[in-house]
């Protein structure tokens, strides 16, 4: 199945979500097209990962329908969710010690049958992922002798694998390093543009999503949010409200960036 009439991967309407106490989102609503790559962005406990997980239908929304290519989400399998729809976590974990390609592999589980094994395309696949995300002579090794970053990029090829229509990732930058950090968004943006995805990513660094987001999704906290394109959403102004703490912008003729300026007044 394709995306919706009109070209919709992922649309939430009028959705609210709360963890506990904490009200997370108040009738929320975006689409992400074929192309886009949303950031959201907001402070420590807002909420972010909870918003992503109720996109995945991991989280029950409080009201508000999610649609993923035009069906309510609660209409579908697993199964079929998982073939168009994948989430990178915020913690990188593995249950069991298999080697780098093994544990890349398990991104194709949702395409195989009963008792039935990966294909030569889907290790051909596997390998590709490790060969853009710079893993490709650690294949053999086991998953469990990984470094923090190393561990975060596997999991990340490992979604490569899967090859859902949406990517919704928490916080991918998570443990690397900036030459990593650049490395791993250039791969995931550039799959989202070539292929036609959308994604949606939970991230701190607000100059990399001045870099690689087409769209921005503010939290602010009690539900408040907003959400459109990134050149309308990142100002100083707003991110000085988002954080609490004075943003200001720096432009230096060649790059624009956000540098936090102190102080509680803004």
């Amino acid at each position: 199945m394709g995306a919706s009439a009109d070209n919709t991967l992922l649309e939430a309407k009028g959705l609210s979500v709360s963890i506990g106490q904490v009200r997370v989102a108040e009738d929320l609503s975006l689409a992400v097209r074929p192309g886009e790559f949303w950031g959201l962005l907001g402070p420590n406990g807002v909420g972010k990962t909870t918003l992503l997980r109720t996109l995945a239908g991991l989280h029950p929304a409080a009201s508000g329908e999610i649609r993923l290519d035009g069906q309510a989400l609660v209409a579908q399998p697993r199964r079929a969710i998982a073939r168009r729809l994948g989430m990178l976590t915020q913690h990188t974990r593995y249950a069991f010690d298999a080697s780098c390609e093994e544990t890349a592999l398990v991104g194709r589980h949702p395409y195989l049958k009963a008792w039935s094994r990966e294909s030569g395309a889907d290790r051909a696949m596997a390998r590709q992922a490790l060969t853009d995300l710079g893993l490709l002579e650690l294949a053999d090794r086991s998953c469990m002798e990984l470094s923090g970053g190393e561990s975060r990029r596997l999991a990340l090829a490992t979604l490569l694998v899967q090859d859902p229509k949406v990517l919704l990732l928490d916080e991918p930058t998570n443990h690397l390093d900036p030459a990593n950090q650049v490395g791993i968004l250039d791969v995931l943006v550039g799959r989202v543009r070539a292929q036609n995805k959308g994604a949606i990513m939970a991230l701190h660094e607000v100059n990399l999503a001045t870099c690689y987001c087409t769209h921005i999704v503010l939290l602010y906290g009690r539900g408040e949010w907003s959400a459109g394109p990134t050149e309308q959403l990142l100002t100083a102004e707003n991110l000085s409200r988002l954080y609490g703490c004075r943003v200001r912008l720096v432009d230096d003729g060649r790059q624009t960036v956000f540098a936090v300026a102190g102080g509680k007044g803004y």
